[in-house]
């Protein structure tokens, strides 16, 4: 065995799987030369979740970035000789209208992020799989991409190692165990081995079920918990006896009984002569925390495969037998079946990025043999290059807030994910269970007083209307229509729409806590957020001058868009949505420290300070009516985009006049002490509690403004996303020399456009109102519009506008779609609905000022 490298440009931990292999793949595919890598076990690793397995490839979800990794690897795998193309049906049976409701919108989301998948009828799925009883089969989708990796993914990641060390850019070293990971001053040194140390400036995690253990030696928390999953074989299974085949039949899921099932092929091939039944517990999930997994030598067949009783999966079985009745005919294989072990998380994404802690500790965690390849390119361009393909905002780990990854936090959502990983379908503003109640603005126990529908977002409670309204608003309740369909209308509350109503008659509040804010100051303050923004943030920008802009990555992608307001001569104040607010911290900081900008201060101020919007033709009357010097709040003297100190009813008010509902208003800015006292303020002054169902979807859309990770992407530039300044400041800024060729160009690849549903009614008469992203078709070809980049065009956002009486969109055009009048089809549930383009760029459809539509 060769010795232990002195030195490496990174060192990854895990090596012997597929995600480890991959990324050492494709990091040298990217010109990395000087890589080492670590495994605990053999090479392949013969005791992690890559060994054991089912190594399905269904390409289609409902996640863009998911069909972009699983796409890659099917074709990855492809290219390597090790997949087998049969095809794989979802199946709903009979009875269960649901499932193939879910099916077909399965079909919407392949034709949105590109897959083939579609919908067969009962008679073509038992063709295609004859194992299954036509009694019990109502529809099933096809995916003709759908395969297996043969012989095993476990052999690719092998092989991939193999080449790589014979590259001479890799040395690899099995049976090699990271000890300690060396930080100092928050950045990685270096790893102490079995073998030694290494000193590197780079640690790579991709240790999958075991990756929380390594992660916390670098100082970070990896929030994921193994579970476990059942997986049967059942035999001997002939039919493709002398075929040489690894499989037979086409792959199947069950996932109305959370299962799948396929056959091993020949009984002389790798594993053949078998069925294949795997499940997943979907009532009562068995978690395993990491260092509760076995050691090698006190497992029966692997640490990664727990021993399982029939009793775990009756239920199931059972059931599974009645769709496919030759598993109760063949014998149970008590002695190779078992419970795997694979990695689940607290939203169900994957886990990569740079971690927040710590600099130079990356990771690669919680990802399927399916996406395997595709996320190890993905992570290789981001750390070669500081840019993947596609905007990673949803499996970014910097997308967490530390309070989301304390344990409890994670063992309950992750349980919470774990039931839901086949059944039932997760409807786009689905819930969570668990987690709740942990961050509660001071405005909570009034909300909860007007029966607030509480929703979460970044561990937030925000209430989406208040069943309070339902009486007090009730002549404009009227004027909200039904939704019959109970998939439109679920987590919706019709509420919502009557308080937008009376907002834009008179006005309302809307409880904004939920906001990411940092005060900025120092010497280097103002050369950082210059240097971040596309707007002028410094230089003679008046104190109290707030400021919307974005920051962008290196190659012109829209990373954040924020507001950014001038407190003093050397401070600023940083306003980001909930959601997004961690990724902008963690992006200021880390730009911050690469351009050697130290001397500021940042303080989160975003738990200290409550927030509520106060907006509608009546916002200042009513302001004025409480403020200590109502004159001040003129329109002459209180400009729209600023900010400043007032007082209102004698407490101390920072109010930013600003509106994201299109309304006149402020954002009112308090000391989480006085926030109860603003409210009760407001409300025995006769505003309305608004939820914020009015400001995140149903206002926002009609006014056509955009929301960060949902309309705008790294994937897209501020030109098309229609937001480009008339002038470029002078200063230079990070993106800006591609922001300058995005500018110059004759033609944009696409533009951001408006669109409203000209019917939405569907074959049966019912009113329908879209949820979700669903794909925009071409009315004479039925295609879906692709643009010069190879970018698709679905809706990114969708919500009923309640003053304008219709279904309103946005979505990227190519630009021979891009024209206002012009006509597409939106599919929903495998019907059509005319989508009318209304505006092209940014352009409100609602003149709240004037009180009509436009477009």
């Amino acid at each position: 065995m060769a010795a232990l490298p002195s030195q490496a440009d990174a060192v990854i931990i895990g090596l012997g799987g597929i995600v480890g292999a991959s990324v050492a793949h494709h990091l040298i595919e990217q010109g990395w030369t000087n890589l080492v890598g670590l495994e605990k076990s053999a090479l392949p690793s013969d005791i992690g979740s890559t060994a054991h397995a089912s190594d399905f490839c269904f390409m289609t979800s409902h996640d863009r970035l998911g069909c972009y990794t699983t796409t890659y690897s099917q074709r990855f795998f492809a290219a390597l000789g090790h997949y087998r193309k049969v095809g794989g049906l979802e199946v709903a049976r009979v009875g269960d209208e649901a499932r193939l409701a879910e099916l077909q919108r399965k079909v919407a989301s392949g034709k949105a992020f590109g897959t083939r998948v579609r919908m067969i009828d009962a008679d073509e799925a038992v063709e295609r799989f004859p194992l299954l009883d036509r009694a019990q089969v109502l529809g099933a989708m096809w995916d003709p991409d759908a395969g297996l990796v043969v012989p095993r993914s476990q052999q690719v990641a092998g092989e991939l190692v193999e080449r790589a060390v014979q590259s001479g850019h890799l040395r690899a070293f099995a049976e090699t165990e990271a000890l300690d990971i060396d930080v100092r001053d928050g950045r990685v040194q270096g790893v102490e081995t079995t073998r030694g140390y290494v000193a590197t400036p780079r640690v790579i995690v991709t240790s999958g079920i075991w990756g929380p253990i390594p992660a916390a030696m670098g100082g970070a928390a990896l929030p994921l918990m193994p579970v476990e999953h059942p997986l049967l074989f059942f035999g001997p299974f002939t039919a493709f006896a002398g075929t040489g085949k690894e499989i037979g039949y086409p792959l199947m899921r069950d996932q109305g009984n959370s299962a799948y099932m396929r056959d091993t092929g020949d009984p002389s091939s790798t594993e053949g002569g078998q069925l294949e039944w795997g499940y997943y517990e979907s009532c009562e999930p068995r978690l395993v925390p990491p260092r509760d997994i076995l050691e090698r030598h006190q497992a029966r067949l692997s640490p990664s495969m727990r021993d399982l009783g029939l009793e775990q999966v009756e239920t199931a079985f059972e059931r599974a037998i009645e769709l496919a009745p030759v598993l109760g005919e063949l014998g149970w294989d008590e002695k190779h079946s078992f419970n795997g072990l694979l990695s689940v998380t607290p939203d169900g994404g994957s886990l990569v990025g740079e971690a927040p802690e710590t600099r130079g500790l990356w990771l690669c965690e919680a990802v399927w043999v399916k996406d395997g390849p595709g996320m190890g390119k993905l992570l290789a361009d981001w750390m070669t290059r500081g840019h993947p393909e596609v905007d990673p905002c949803g499996i970014d780990i910097a997308r967490f807030y530390p309070v989301q990854k304390t344990p409890r936090h994670v063992v309950g959502r992750c349980e919470e994910i774990a039931r839901k990983i086949y059944d039932p379908p997760v409807h786009p503003r689905e819930p969570f269970e668990s987690g709740r109640d942990l961050r509660r603005g001071p405005f909570w126990p009034r909300e909860q007083a007007l029966g607030g529908y509480f929703m979460e977002a970044a561990g937030w409670e925000r209430a989406h209307g208040y069943a309070a309204n339902e009486t007090r608003l009730a002549g404009y309740l009227e004027r909200v229509p039904e939704r019959p369909v109970e998939w439109d209308a679920r987590h919706f509350w019709r509420v919502s729409n009557a308080e937008q109503l009376a907002l834009s008659d008179d006005v309302g509040m809307i409880n904004l806590s939920h906001f990411a804010i940092f005060d900025i100051a120092g010497r280097d303050a103002e050369a950082l957020l210059e240097r971040l923004s596309v707007a002028k943030v410094g230089g003679n920008t008046p104190v109290g001058k707030g400021v919307y802009t974005h920051f962008l990555d290196a190659f012109g992608g829209v990373h954040s868009d924020l507001t950014i307001v001038r407190l003093g001569a050397e401070a600023w104040r940083v306003v980001c949505g909930g959601d997004t607010g961690h990724r902008d911290l963690m992006w200021m900081l880390r730009r911050a420290e690469e351009w050697e900008l130290t001397h500021f201060q940042l303080e989160d101020r975003s738990d200290g300070l409550a927030t509520l919007g106060l907006w509608g033709p009546n916002a200042r009357r009513t302001l004025q009516a409480l403020a200590d010097d109502p004159a001040a709040l003129d329109d002459t003297r209180f400009p729209f985009a600023t900010a400043r100190e007032i007082r209102v009813a004698g407490l101390p008010v920072w109010a930013f006049r600003i509106s994201y509902v299109g309304e006149q208003g402020w954002e009112l800015y308090v000391p989480a002490s006085y926030g109860l006292a603003l409210w009760d303020r407001l409300f025995d002054a006769g505003v309305v509690p608004v939820g914020i169902e009015t400001y995140a979807n149903s206002r926002r859309l009609e006014k056509s403004l955009r929301l960060q990770n949902v309309d705008l992407l790294t994937d897209y530039n501020l030109v098309e996303a229609g937001l480009a300044r008339p002038r470029v400041k002078d200063a230079a800024f990070h993106g800006k020399p591609a922001y300058l060729e995005q500018r110059e160009r004759n033609q944009q690849p696409a533009t951001l456009c408006t669109l409203v549903m000209e019917e939405h009614h569907d074959s049966t008469g019912r009113p329908r109102f879209p949820v979700g992203q669903s794909p925009l078709l071409d009315p004479e070809s039925g295609e879906v519009p692709v643009d010069a980049l190879g970018r698709r065009s679905y809706t990114t956002s969708i919500a009923y506008g309640p003053s304008l009486g219709r279904n309103i969109a946005l979505a990227y055009l190519p630009p021979e779609y891009a024209r206002e009048g012009g006509s597409l089809l939106l599919e929903y549930f495998a019907e059509h609905y005319p989508m009318r383009v209304a505006a092209v760029g940014y352009r409100p459809l609602f003149d709240a000022e004037n009180a009509r539509p436009r477009g």
